[in-house]
């Protein structure tokens, strides 16, 4: 396949899932509404379905977006996209409600220069999702009357990015990538006033609060492979994400019900497309997996961030700390090397993770757990079918606070260069 082919299958297909009819947020938390809201570490599907594993470990026909440095193990053309749909029980002392929601997760393309030697890629990921709606009463002090606030998030921060991973010396790999972040992150709170016969008191009034990011930011990785037998290796990989300042322009209006967001209607405006910054902080992640080349592997790996260094647009942090995730996962495929089965050639992933999120409410921090099942299934010679499900638990009711019983699914696929197939290069 020539390099103007790839290219012209590369837009053709950036243009069905970017500019098609698919819409809409991935499932997120009620928890998102701190912060930038939900942190996306978990990789692309095949990672997903490892816990999240993805700094120690890549293979050749699968595109790495964790550990650049793993970009040099694609030694053919990938291109890779998933959806993601997460549905969730939301419990209080009080109450439960069930919540969803689905869209697309990313858009991934991984291009070797020099197979096992140099490598680029390229792609559109998630950096986080903010998608909640809260509905709050309370008393009005010295009256009788009642307030009902319906807070509502949209939106997050995505990145678009171009890596590269080189071989340094023999099994020792860098790897760099740089991203243009961009996203919005949206909050409308409407308040309304019900008088003692339930009755509305005044106008509905409305706050619209609005972050608009551009900025740019990097990442590092590295990755060492240390052979222990003929078929066999220890692998050991570390990443470090640059973030720091983030760039963004702030609309913030107080106005009548549905009018906030105009710039022009009437109203008192906070802050208009005024320029500034968030503060997001830095991440680290380390790993290390056993492989058995082509057979399995199984691997623990950690991520670190810390959240008290969060600053918003206005400089405060609130409810957020330290941020810490560990995974274990690994994969197994039966037999990879069979022309006419597909189930021994389907590749088997699980994963177990722990998160203790940068949420922090009334002195309690928040966690999540989760377990993880996934595969990669050989659909003709030039694609694979990628699936991942997470069944998980984050929070808790103690305290007043919101525990989540949640399913999340992902669904995507990998197009390789046909040369994959009919040249069978393996290690």
């Amino acid at each position: 396949m020539s390099i103007k082919t790839r290219l012209q299958l590369l837009g053709a297909l950036c243009a069905i899932f970017i500019f098609g009819p698919v819409r809409g947020q991935i499932g997120s938390s009620t928890y998102s509404s701190i912060g930038v809201g939900d942190m996306n570490n978990s990789g692309l599907t095949q990672n997903q379905a490892m816990g999240g594993m993805g700094i120690s470990f890549g293979d050749a026909w699968s595109v790495n977006n964790v550990n650049p440095a793993l970009s040099v193990r694609n030694n053919v053309f990938n291109f890779q996209a998933a959806m993601n749909y997460k549905k969730y029980n939301a419990t209080t002392e009080n109450s439960t409600a069930e919540l969803d929601g689905g869209g697309l997760s990313y858009v991934a393309v991984s291009l070797p220069i020099k197979p096992r030697k140099w490598s680029m890629g390229l792609g559109l990921n998630q950096i986080s999702t903010v998608d909640y709606e809260h509905l709050i009463q309370s008393p009005v002090e010295n009256s009788e009357s009642v307030s009902y606030n319906r807070v509502r998030g949209r939106g997050g921060l995505s990145e678009v990015y171009l890596n590269t991973g080189f071989e340094v010396v023999k099994n020792f790999n860098l790897g760099i990538q740089a991203s243009y972040i961009f996203g919005s992150t949206i909050k409308r709170q409407q308040t309304e006033l019900i008088d003692e016969d339930g009755q509305n008191v005044g106008e509905i009034t409305e706050y619209y609060d609005r972050f608009a990011a551009s900025d740019i930011s990097t990442k590092v990785g590295a990755h060492y492979a240390m052979r222990t037998g003929a078929s066999s290796r220890l692998n050991f990989g570390a990443i470090y994400q640059f973030y720091g300042d983030i760039s963004g322009k702030a609309f913030a209006k107080m106005s009548e019900l549905d009018f906030a967001s105009d710039p022009e209607s009437i109203g008192q405006t906070i802050f208009d497309d005024q320029k500034g910054n968030i503060y997001l902080p830095n991440k680290l992640g380390y790993g290390l997996s056993f492989e058995k080349i082509n057979k399995f592997v199984i691997g623990l790996e950690a991520q670190h961030q810390d959240f008290t260094k969060y600053r918003s647009f206005i400089g405060r942090n609130v409810g957020l700390g330290n941020s810490f995730k560990i995974a274990l996962g690994g994969q197994f495929v039966p037999d990879i090397y069979s022309m006419d089965n597909i189930f021994m050639r389907t590749t088997f992933r699980a994963g177990l993770e722990f998160e203790q999120t940068p949420y922090v409410v009334g002195q309690n921090t928040v966690n999540d757990i989760g377990i993880n099942f996934g595969a990669s299934v050989p659909m003709n010679s030039l694609s694979l079918l990628n699936l991942a499900v997470k069944f998980g638990q984050r929070g808790t009711t103690n305290d007043g606070l919101v525990r989540e019983d949640y399913v999340k699914f992902s669904l995507g696929f990998s197009i390789n260069d046909s040369s994959w197939f009919y040249k069978r290069v393996f290690e």
